[in-house]
């Protein structure tokens, strides 16, 4: 970040546009103008946290070259040319403030900046140089004023407007998908502690038939302590629980297998299980069957320091369809099972695959008919590995984006549980540098179509200086 920063300083520095100096001391007219940035040495810069919102940003005896065009009138001589000059033993020092907006996203909400400059040399040459050293103190004092009034407001330019649209592409409330959304937002301002900075994030997904219903949070809080990467994302129960939940509300934790789609092996053995029944609700013995997988309950996640896994209630409903006739149910049987969820980082992604490791059916009818039932555990078991599964991990695939700014990228990831809460942790990688994405997302500049006045060319008569 201090490296990406400086990088960025060096860029905003280099647009530093200046307006025109000119005086008069007895018969000597003079006028500066066209200054440009022409080389930037910061030797010696530091980047740090300031408790408890800030972060500060300085530069030491840093020394900046400039190039400008000068107009000097003495009697009835004249002069115009240009002149190098160089500011030394500049220092700058940044302390921005960060805080959390009503939309929930970071931003720099305050700037303080203190400039100063040293020294300032300006090498003259042409005709009248002698002139020009003379007049050399004027030129140089209004020289270094100007610059030294025009490195703050530059750099609050570039920190309050143009890093803050950096942050805006951060995630605060996405969708996720074409059921659920998540809402990323800040619950308080940032902690700066001299070494950490500390966000906390709502982490909360929801229906998108109801993006204002709100899950409460009785997850243990989590408390990071690792140090050995740059960051650290911590995940309690609640953001997998309100995953689970909000899929439960948006109705999609069902599956239904009809006619063809139910495995032949396991329709013989329902048919041979449910021969009785069948036999009885004659002539329908040839009717299709159809299964219906419903979660009865919004799934529970469980995070150990040895794994996580999901519990998950349901039931199943076998029934017959015989063609233009009422469906006719032959059990429905409630099912326990827990899964278990292996969570990893690709990318910005968070991802779960999830594994079937118990299974557990019975009637709701009867004991009775959950014994007859204790011959299906298995098929259905498999039946749950080989057809439900593969359908809920592909819509785990695609995983939730981590809030981090575009240009941000994740590296050396590794993700460990603890007690009710895991932490993926990584080092930052900066695939897009601050400039590329601030002109990425710059808006376009709007043209006037029949502009009433253009600015004049500068005037080379020297009666007008």
């Amino acid at each position: 970040v201090k490296q990406e920063g400086l990088r960025f300083v060096e860029q905003e520095l280099q647009n530093i546009t200046m307006s025109d100096l000119h005086g008069k001391e007895g018969q000597f007219h003079y006028n500066i103008s066209q200054v440009k940035v022409m080389d930037l040495q910061l030797a010696s810069s530091d980047l740090h946290f300031q408790p408890q919102q800030h972060l500060v940003f300085s530069i030491n005896n840093a020394s900046i070259s400039l190039r400008f065009r000068r107009q000097l009138l003495y009697w009835f001589f004249y002069d115009i040319g240009s002149i190098n000059a160089s500011a030394d033993g500049v220092h700058i020092h940044t302390v921005l403030q960060l805080a959390k907006d009503e939309a929930g996203r970071l931003k720099i909400s305050n700037m303080t900046c203190n400039a100063s400059i040293a020294r300032m040399h300006a090498g003259f040459s042409g005709t009248l140089r002698k002139v020009y050293e003379f007049l050399s103190t004027f030129i140089i004092t209004g020289m270094r004023f100007l610059l030294s009034q025009q490195i703050c407001p530059s750099l609050e330019h570039a920190s309050l407007v143009l890093l803050n649209s950096v942050l805006d592409t951060v995630p605060v409330r996405n969708y996720v998908d074409e059921h659920i959304g998540i809402d990323y937002s800040l619950l308080r301002d940032p902690v700066v502690s001299t070494d950490t900075l500390d966000l906390d994030f709502k982490g909360m997904f929801f229906p998108r038939a109801r993006e204002n219903q709100e899950l409460e949070n009785h997850a243990v809080e989590p408390v990071i302590k690792e140090t050995e990467r740059m960051v650290y994302v911590a995940f309690s129960e609640y953001f997998f629980d309100s995953a689970m939940h909000a899929y439960f509300q948006a109705g999609v934790l069902a599956i239904e297998l009809q006619g063809e789609k139910v495995p032949k092996d396991l329709e013989v053995l329902l048919r041979a299980t449910f021969f009785g029944t069948i036999f009885m609700l004659s002539p329908a013995v040839d009717a299709p069957l159809r299964l219906v997988l419903q979660v009865s309950a919004p799934p529970r996640c469980i995070i150990k320091p040895s794994g996580t896994s999901v519990s998950v209630s349901a039931f199943l409903n076998i029934s017959l369809v015989p063609p233009g006739r009422p469906a006719v149910q032959l059990s429905s049987m409630a099912m326990e099972t827990k899964l278990s969820a292996k969570v990893f980082l690709q990318g910005k992604a968070l991802r779960v695959q999830l594994d079937l490791r118990r299974f557990r059916i019975y009637s709701k009818q009867s004991a009775l008919e959950s014994l007859a039932l204790f011959s299906l555990q298995a098929p259905l078991k498999t039946l749950l590995q080989l057809t439900i599964m593969p359908i809920i991990n592909e819509r785990t695939k695609k995983g939730v984006q981590i809030p981090l700014p575009e240009g941000m990228d994740f590296t050396k990831e590794v993700v460990t549980n603890h007690a009710g809460f895991l932490t993926v942790g990584a080092d930052l990688h900066f695939s897009k540098g601050l400039r590329e994405v601030i002109e990425k997302y710059r808006p376009a500049p709007i043209t006037p179509t029949s502009p009433s006045s253009w600015p004049a060319e500068p005037s080379m008569d020297p009666h007008q200086l």
